[in-house]
């Protein structure tokens, strides 16, 4: 597995750290673990862990209206209320089609900060944070602005292998597909029919090509970031692999991140961990 890991050497960044980590614990890491990255887009998968922290204790309710007439709390999470890529006017009737929407997983957040009577970036550090040991902050955007180190998303990784916030029912639904059959753009990435999401999880399900690599499963879900950052955790093998990079995501992560990710996921079939 460090031998994978090594492709990193070739990447032309300045900082990165990556980790692959199993149910059982790491497995091998490559970087400096404790440095402070920007995780951008992999931010949405602790907004929308916090608001199933939320759900779970009644807080919210995932099917209570939410955004655009006809939209949910559960639209917004998972790309389908119809809300834009940024602030505007719905561009489209909620469970149409999927708009990648960060203004809709921002409303969520204002939401659950409004149930709670605290600010979010209070409540997602009291329901996520600090029980995981984290030291990530929320510095701006819940869609988009949590700053963290890769230590940092190895113990969010290891929580998405094997729960104990919130119970393994609700993380097997939040990974599941939610609105199913509806088409869209993934920013920077391309246009995908299914465009299949969960609640704030994209699911790689039968996309190709698709940036955690061809070995993964089609149970894979993560997310990636305009940073260079990236999460991907594959159920069938109990395994996740961890990325922060500082720089930003074109088509050089389109070559180095599928290869490096089958790379790790020969190794671990090999038995090479």
């Amino acid at each position: 597995m460090v031998e994978a890991l090594r492709q990193v050497d070739d990447w032309q960044v300045e900082n990165a750290a990556i980790a692959a980590v199993a149910a059982s614990g790491l497995l091998a890491t490559y970087g400096e673990t404790d440095g402070v990255y920007l995780w951008a887009s992999v931010t949405k998968l602790l907004t929308a862990y916090a608001a199933l922290v939320a759900a779970e204790e009644g807080t919210i309710d995932l099917d209570e209206p939410a955004g655009p007439p006809g939209s949910t709390v559960r639209h917004l999470l998972s790309h389908a209320s119809g809300l834009p890529f940024q602030a505007g006017q719905p561009v489209g009737r909620p469970g149409a089609r999927r708009v990648y929407s960060n203004p809709g997983i921002e409303l969520v957040a204002e939401i659950v900060a409004a149930r709670a009577e605290m600010p979010f970036e209070r409540y997602l550090a009291g329901a996520v944070l600090e029980p995981l040991e984290m030291r990530a902050e929320l510095r701006g955007s819940p869609a988009a602005d949590l700053f963290g180190s890769l230590d940092d998303l190895v113990r969010f990784a290891h929580e998405l292998l094997e729960p104990r916030l919130i119970a393994p029912e609700t993380l097997v639904e939040a990974t599941s597909v939610q609105f199913r059959g509806l088409a869209g753009v993934i920013p920077d990435l391309g246009r995908f029919d299914p465009n299949d999401w969960g609640l704030g999880f994209e699911l790689k399900d039968g996309k190709h090509p698709h940036w955690s690599g061809s070995r993964t499963s089609p149970r894979t879900f993560g997310h990636f970031g305009g940073s260079g950052t990236f999460l991907w955790v594959d159920p069938e093998p109990a395994l996740a692999l961890a990325c922060l990079t500082d720089r930003d995501f074109d088509a050089w992560a389109m070559e180095a991140w599928p290869k490096l990710s089958d790379a790790v996921l020969a190794e671990a079939q090999n038995g090479h961990v």
